[in-house]
Order: structure tokens, then C-alpha cells, then sequence
């Protein structure tokens, strides 16, 4: 039995066979736009309209700046001081953005790769700091070919690095292998490579209950296919059981694809420059 499917009868109240979809609450449907983290969280942004269902389909509600709707803060949570500083926490994403592009290892070898492959990135054009809901920390959107960082969410150089990393990743993808997100095999296989080669190490296995002293060489496979199959649930509104499927369907070759990044990188280690020294070798271009 796959390592999702025990999970998941695990966690199930009753004997579910995999092959039926299997009803779960309505969420926030997903966007064209491959979440970056999930938070779980409850409350979501204001804003001045609901969604429409165009919007629920593809989860543009997630992202509410997608859709043309400028936000507006609860008057309850300016006095907490939750809302109410959009401009300045856009300014401070933005600052976090340019710190990144130019002093992160991982985000200057994405730079240089998706230039390579002829698809290169502009800040102005490619980049977007916006308020998104609580659930997601960043997003890409293939339809205008920019990257979303959630600026009320990931704030701090820490976040802002991890969040660009991954969704460039989804932006290498869809330049070099022609990715279709409506497809949930295609999305599923970039959602792998990018918790493979962005975010897992044994450390946020533990974190995430993946690992244990007995599993310790399953552990990070363990830990991708949880954060794959998060991702895939916060921005598809799919049944568990498809989206189980789909990433046990893929997750040999999208595992093993380390393009263009080139190892897994360890937490804590040097693994981050040695793989942006690296990325001349493999004829990437060097920001």
C-alpha cells in the first residue's frame, strides 16, 4: 500500500476504497495557480464581491487581486492591528523580492535557468506582491505568466526566498515542458519537484510527522508526497482520493527530474551555493 493510501486510511473514520471519490467539505476551489504553501487557516481577506463561480472553478478567490477586486480591511482588524498596513507590507514584500533576486542562491539559479530556456524574468513584469487568502503563501499564474507573493503572509527574506524558489520552479516547468494545470498529472508533477527540490528535508519531515527513527530513508519521499498532495488539494477542488492518485501516478519520474537545481538541498548546509556554482556547469546562466 502507497504511503499517501495508508495515511489516508489512517486518518479515515471508516473503510474508503481509493478508487471511489470520496466527498469531503467544500474549500476555496483552486486557480490556475499552483499554491506555493498551505497555512490552513479560517478567515480570508475582504473584499468588495463574492467570487463568482468562474472565479470558485479555477480558484481565483484565493488570489482576490486576480480577479480585479481591490481589498478592503475589516475595521475590527485595524484596531488589532491585523489589517490596514497593505501599502506598507507591499513595500516591505517588494524590498524582500529585490533582497532575494540578488542574494539568493536558489532564486538567482532559477533566474538564470528560466533565461537559458528562454522565458526570462523581469521584476516588474513576472513578479507580484498582493493579499491573498490566509491559506496561501504565494501562487503562480500561468495565464498571465507571473508569480504571486502573498504579502500578508510571507514576510520575512526567509519566506520570500522559499515562496519564489518554488513557484519558479512551476515557471521553469511551464516554459520547458509545455505544462497544462488544468491537468492534474501535470500538476501534480510540478507540485512534486518543487516540495522535492525546495522544501523537504528531514527536518520538516518530522515537523510534518513523516519521519520517524524507523523511517528515516523513506522520509523525505514521504515528506514530498505530503507537500505535493497539499498543494494539490489547496488550489484543485478535487476529491482526496484523485489527488492521492494522481501523485502516486507521477511521483517516480517527477521525483527523480532535479532539473535544474541538480540535488535535493539539506537543511542547514551549503548545498543552496554549491548548487548555483553548479548551474554553469549544466549550461545555465549565472546572475
Amino acid at each position: 500500500m502507497d504511503f499517501l493510501t495508508k495515511v489516508w486510511a489512517k486518518e479515515a473514520p471508516t473503510p474508503i476504497d481509493i478508487e471511489t471519490p470520496t466527498a469531503r467539505k467544500e474549500k476555496p476551489p483552486s486557480p490556475p495557480v499552483a499554491a506555493a504553501d498551505s497555512q490552513h487557516v479560517q478567515d480570508s481577506p475582504s473584499n468588495d464581491q463574492p467570487p463568482s463561480n468562474e472565479s470558485k472553478d479555477w480558484g481565483y478567490d484565493l488570489y482576490p487581486e486576480r480577479r480585479g477586486v481591490t481589498f478592503k480591511p475589516k475595521w475590527t482588524r485595524i484596531l488589532f492591528g491585523l489589517e490596514g498596513q497593505e501599502s506598507i507590507d507591499r513595500y516591505k514584500c517588494e524590498q524582500n523580492v529585490y533582497w532575494c533576486v540578488k542574494n539568493g542562491p536558489l532564486v538567482k539559479l532559477m533566474m538564470g535557468a528560466l533565461k537559458s530556456s528562454g522565458c526570462p524574468l523581469d521584476l516588474r513584469r513576472h513578479i507580484s506582491c498582493e493579499v491573498c487568502d490566509p491559506s496561501v503563501t504565494g501562487g503562480y499564474d500561468p495565464k498571465l505568466n507571473q508569480i504571486v507573493v502573498c504579502q500578508n503572509m510571507a514576510k520575512n527574506k526567509s519566506m520570500v526566498h522559499g515562496v519564489l524558489t518554488h513557484e519558479m520552479i512551476h515557471m521553469f516547468d511551464y516554459c520547458n515542458n509545455d505544462l497544462d494545470f488544468k491537468n492534474v498529472d501535470h500538476l501534480a508533477c510540478t507540485e512534486i519537484r518543487a516540495a522535492n527540490l525546495a522544501h523537504c528535508s528531514f527536518l520538516s519531515a518530522m515537523f510534518q510527522g513523516d519521519a520517524s527513527p524507523f523511517n528515516v530513508k523513506e522520509a523525505h519521499q514521504n515528506c514530498v508526497k505530503t507537500k505535493a498532495l497539499a498543494s494539490v488539494l489547496a488550489v484543485r477542488n478535487i476529491s482526496k482520493a484523485d489527488a492521492i492518485a494522481a501523485v502516486e501516478r507521477v511521483f517516480p519520474k517527477c521525483y527523480a527530474d532535479l532539473e535544474p537545481i541538480g540535488r535535493r538541498i539539506r537543511r542547514n548546509s551549503t548545498d543552496q551555493q554549491k548548487a548555483y556554482m553548479e548551474g554553469p556547469m549544466y549550461g545555465y546562466d549565472v546572475y
